[in-house]
């Protein structure tokens, strides 16, 4: 294992250019902190190009055997790929405020048309569309929520928030390992994707009179959670096979996007069985 011991090393400067979006774009690559993460990653066969570790956790036998699980799964000389950081310099790199003392680099997933929509044999055939979501914490609890509940991949409008961003990455604990994501620019697009698969577009609004679970929600769905401010954009609304409402009671207008979205993946699961 290779020590790096000044700021100007390369490997320092990448991890530290992969803090900005810019770079993750640039590079299609983003960064996993916390020795739970990179577990995960490891058992979803998400192999990090590297992995640096504070010289204080070093001797933490839990990152030992993780290191020592990596490097099998490597199979390379760990000086290539494996780092050892001292405590100042890695401070730099921290993304939380509690260091767990370890952080790697993946390589994002991309996927084509096609593959995106038979990634999963088996399952629902149901689709998340995120309309321009902003929160970090709302989206990642959202991956983790469609995971959990089955959903088959998840659409990404332009103007959503990086879904490789740190906080993202942190709230999906683990989730953006499995779910498939696809990128697309404009609304319509999804809406031509969606009905080229098949899928029925769903999405929550005000000026309609069915509720969510007046309708089947159990396959072939494509289901649309719209920004926490302004909700789903109006060509979105006006192109959906279903609209549909959740009851509220009392003088409450909206619902957290992840409360509402989770609802809805749910009734899936529920009507499912």
């Amino acid at each position: 294992m290779k020590k790096i011991t000044s700021q100007d090393n390369k490997i320092m400067k990448l991890y530290q250019q992969l803090e900005n979006k810019k770079y993750r774009d640039k590079y299609g690559k983003y960064l996993i902190e916390g020795p739970n993460v990179i577990e995960e990653a490891l058992q979803n066969r998400v192999l990090p190009e590297s992995l640096i570790v504070s010289e204080s956790y070093w001797e933490r036998s839990e990152l030992k055997q993780l290191c020592n699980q990596y490097g099998k799964l490597k199979n390379s000389n760990p000086e290539e790929s494996l780092f050892l950081v001292e405590d100042k310099l890695f401070l730099k790199l921290m993304q939380t405020e509690h260091s767990q003392g370890i952080i790697g680099i993946v390589q994002k997933r991309e996927y084509g048309e096609e593959e995106f929509f038979h990634l999963r044999k088996e399952g629902s055939g149901n689709f998340l569309i995120l309309d321009r979501l902003q929160d970090p914490g709302n989206v990642g609890t959202i991956i983790r929520t469609a995971d959990a509940a089955g959903y088959e991949g998840i659409l990404v409008l332009k103007g959503t928030v990086d879904l490789f961003s740190p906080k993202v990455v942190r709230a999906c604990t683990g989730s953006l390992f499995r779910m498939p994501l696809f990128f697309v620019d404009t609304p319509i697009e999804a809406v031509e994707l969606l009905a080229k698969y098949g899928k029925k577009v769903v999405s929550t609004g005000f000026e309609t009179d069915t509720y969510y679970y007046d309708i089947d929600l159990t396959s072939n769905i494509g289901l649309v959670i719209g920004n926490e401010g302004n909700g789903i954009c109006q060509s979105l609304l006006e192109q959906s096979n279903e609209v549909v409402k959740i009851p509220m009671s009392g003088s409450v207008e909206s619902l957290n996007a992840a409360v509402a979205a989770a609802i809805l993946m749910y009734e899936s699961v529920r009507t499912g069985k």
